[in-house]
């Protein structure tokens, strides 16, 4: 594909090279898992200790500590909760209407078939660090006990040595299992691989940082994951009736989120390109997380120029964002003609901030181009799709017989093919003599 030419009115200072995971990270996190594997809770006891002074007897919250917190959380900050869990189970199970199982008869008394299969054990991680991330709960937990995951064991930090009510309110309605107060790479690792006190899980889902993202990479495939994602991105493609300032708040409500956020603008006008930049440095000074959002947009912000909308989606193609906002006549063109983007996010009327916390699609989606091969979390990240077939007519078995024979062969596959011989063999009243074959 050729690359759409734009005038560049801002560029990136950082590099994809300058992102790439840290070998101290990867060591950090080696360490940590292998540490847990070998000596489980009283490992997980001293990194919780050393990196988030914390170390109970036991992690996992009771009944009786859940209603604690429970109690001391305000009631509308509980009805809201709810509202926007709601929100999230209506997609998902519209997600899991969409998935049919079948059943069909290829020839007499042939059946294939297809069925959906929960996960049976998922680790949830609700990430806190400097900030309480309670819609990750909705999520996440919700989305897995929609697809009928029968466990789900949610692991969630301390916040600046606190414990983040609303995010326990939030993984209590949203059906968790069991509530573990534990971050980090210690959490991530004592759910996959287990402790004596936590049982092993089958999958890892849920944003966090560095460490955790690390941490999820070394262990799949001992496990499966949703995916490893980075930095939060934002993409917006506007054109001439776009307002300006809604594009820089829009830019600025994702750059806050960390050091490394990429945020883009990709507009038809240059005047109203040039009009919300301008806004951005009206507004850093005053945004209570400037620390953050400032150097996410002075290092990773860019905004290009180019002729067409066509030319913006293209270019917004190429850059294969986690999240993708439309500011343009008419929005719902990006639906037929853009591909690569985690979740879309179309019109004024329509923010990335609504995806990221009430209204009901899933925030956990892809980052670093990985939008171009998978999308993000839904509830078939906890279905395993598999597949059955019965064959109970003895003619239909002897066909299939002779044709799995000769195509073994051809491969080679001695043992292969005399397992369709003695099917057809006995269905069709023959005898096979062993030594018609060699292997």
């Amino acid at each position: 594909m050729t690359a759409v030419q734009s005038t560049v009115l801002k560029a990136r200072t950082q590099t994809e090279v300058q992102r790439s995971a840290d070998p101290t990270v990867q060591q950090a996190v080696a360490d940590v898992i292998a540490d847990v594997r070998a000596r489980g809770d009283e490992a997980v006891r001293e990194y919780s200790l050393k990196f988030d002074d914390y170390g109970p007897d036991s992690f996992l919250l009771t009944a009786e500590q859940i209603e604690e917190v429970m109690a001391r959380v305000p009631q509308q900050v509980i009805d809201d909760i709810r509202f926007v869990q709601d929100q999230v189970r209506r997609m998902a199970e519209a997600q899991l209407a969409s998935l049919g199982e079948f059943e069909i008869e290829t020839l007499p008394g042939v059946k294939l078939g297809q069925k959906n299969v929960p996960i049976d054990a998922v680790g949830a991680y609700v990430p806190g660090g400097k900030y309480p991330l309670l819609a990750s709960a909705h999520m996440t937990i919700l989305t897995a006990k929609v697809a009928g995951v029968r466990r789900v064991a949610a692991c969630t930090p301390l916040i600046q040595g606190e414990m983040p009510d609303a995010t326990i309110v939030a993984m209590h309605l949203a059906g968790a299992d069991e509530i573990y107060l534990l971050g980090g790479i210690q959490a991530i690792a004592a759910l996959a691989v287990g402790t004596e006190t936590i049982a092993p899980v089958s999958m890892l889902a849920g944003p966090g940082n560095a460490f955790v993202a690390e941490a999820k990479r070394q262990l799949f495939g001992e496990v499966g994951i949703d995916l490893v994602a980075g930095p939060t991105e934002v993409l917006i493609v506007a054109d001439e009736t776009a307002d300006p300032f809604i594009v820089a708040v829009d830019l600025l409500s994702q750059a806050e989120h960390g050091p490394e956020s990429p945020a883009v603008l990709i507009a038809t006008d240059e005047a109203m390109a040039r009009k919300a930049m301008e806004h951005v440095e009206e507004l850093l000074p005053g945004m209570p997380t400037r620390d953050y959002a400032e150097q996410s947009w002075r290092e990773w912000g860019e905004v290009h120029v180019v002729r067409t909308t066509e030319d913006a989606f293209a270019l917004a193609d190429e850059h294969a964002f986690e999240h993708v906002q439309i500011l343009t006549a008419e929005p719902r063109r990006a639906l037929d003609e853009m591909t690569h983007y985690g979740a879309l996010f179309l019109g004024e009327g329509t923010c990335v901030s609504y995806g990221d916390k009430s209204i009901g699609t899933n925030h956990v989606l892809p980052t670093r181009g990985a939008a171009r091969y998978t999308g993000g979390l839904w509830v078939g990240k906890f279905l395993r799709t598999v597949t059955y077939q019965e064959v109970t007519d003895t003619e239909s078995s002897a066909f299939f017989g002779e044709l799995t024979g000769r195509a073994a062969r051809v491969e080679r596959f001695e043992g292969h093919a005399r397992s369709g011989d003695v099917r057809a063999a006995k269905y069709r009243g023959e005898a096979l003599s062993w030594t018609d074959h060699t292997f």
